[in-house]
């Protein structure tokens, strides 16, 4: 089954389950009302995002609209489980989470469970892709069990897309080539200051006619606001790479661009990316991620960088328009 044709933005959910700091109900509402208002209308998610938050708040902003009006994925591979008494929720990075625990599950029934759950918190009927979520190190369970049951559930037509999500590109890329993957979301690793991706997963993508949908483009921030303290790969960034994204966003000043603008845009430079997915914790967030993407960005920006060493000559750029 072909993958749907995504939305070139949308929204990355994790931010709606109180991603390091707390997030109101209405703020989550109004985020994924803004992605609607400005044609963002994919949305990606995970049980892993808030232990279900994510999921139970997207649900509920998408309650009453039409489904074939929007896009959705999930994501499988942890399942949720109430806590034990005495037990307490580990939040990993998301604040004031739901009591409930996650547990590492490849198998058939796991799998259907898992993305049973998940179609339970979101209200919905289907969801249009399921990724395996962060598989780096359960690469037997997913070859064993894992992928086979995702497969079943796309032969059965009950999901439309499967794939991988995760920052790993050297694993997505073997995952790629082993397997009959629709659609891949690679987080960090294709963004204006860091392309590993295109060593080993873009080439396997562009030889299996896989698409990508681009996460991280921001790296943790970095690209986003680079100054002392900011984050990259999820901890504060190297003076190296402060420097080196300082130096970016003075070039794109040149231009009358701003930083975010460029790091936005700059993954669609390569055929097999479809789509970027990007935080927004609330309206204000989503609606600059719209603005900074319509943002027209000169090609002789691309060159610029170039130019300065920032980007190598071989990579791909943007062209205008495209």
């Amino acid at each position: 089954m072909p993958v749907p044709a995504l939305p070139r933005l949308g929204l990355g959910c994790a931010p709606l389950a109180n991603l390091y700091h707390p997030v109101s109900d209405e703020e989550a509402q109004q985020a994924v009302a803004a992605a609607f208002d400005n044609g963002a209308g994919y949305f990606d998610t995970a049980p892993h995002y808030g232990l279900g938050l994510s999921e139970e708040r997207l649900g509920r902003a998408l309650d009453g609209r039409d489904r074939s009006s929007y896009l959705l994925s999930t994501k499988v591979g942890r399942r949720l489980r109430d806590l034990a008494p005495g037990e307490r929720p580990d939040g990993q990075g998301f604040t004031d989470s739901p009591a409930r625990a996650r547990v590492w599950d490849f198998t058939a029934d796991g799998i259907r469970a898992t993305l049973e759950s998940s179609l339970e918190r979101l209200g919905v009927d289907s969801v249009d892709i399921v990724y395996l979520h962060d598989v780096e190190d359960h690469l037997p369970e997913v070859y064993d069990t894992g992928f086979a049951a995702l497969a079943e559930l796309r032969d059965q037509g009950l999901v439309k897309a499967i794939g991988f999500g995760m920052n790993h590109s050297d694993i997505l890329a073997k995952l790629v080539d082993d397997l009959d993957v629709d659609v891949v979301l690679c987080a960090g690793r294709w963004t204006l200051l860091e392309r590993t991706a295109l060593a080993d997963l873009l080439p396997a993508c562009e030889r299996r006619g896989t698409k990508v949908v681009v996460g991280g483009v921001y790296n943790s921030g970095l690209l986003a606001d680079p100054k002392p303290g900011a984050h990259y790969n999820y901890a504060e960034a190297p003076q190296e790479l402060l420097d080196r994204a300082l130096h970016m966003a003075r070039v794109c000043a040149e231009f009358d661009v701003p930083l975010r603008a460029a790091a936005l845009r700059y993954p669609f430079a390569h055929p097999s990316v479809v789509s970027a997915v990007v935080g927004a914790a609330n309206a204000d967030e989503m609606r600059d991620n719209a603005a900074m993407f319509a943002r027209e960005i000169p090609d002789a920006l691309w060159h610029a960088l170039v130019e300065q060493r920032l980007l190598d000559e071989d990579v791909p750029l943007p062209v205008k328009g495209a």
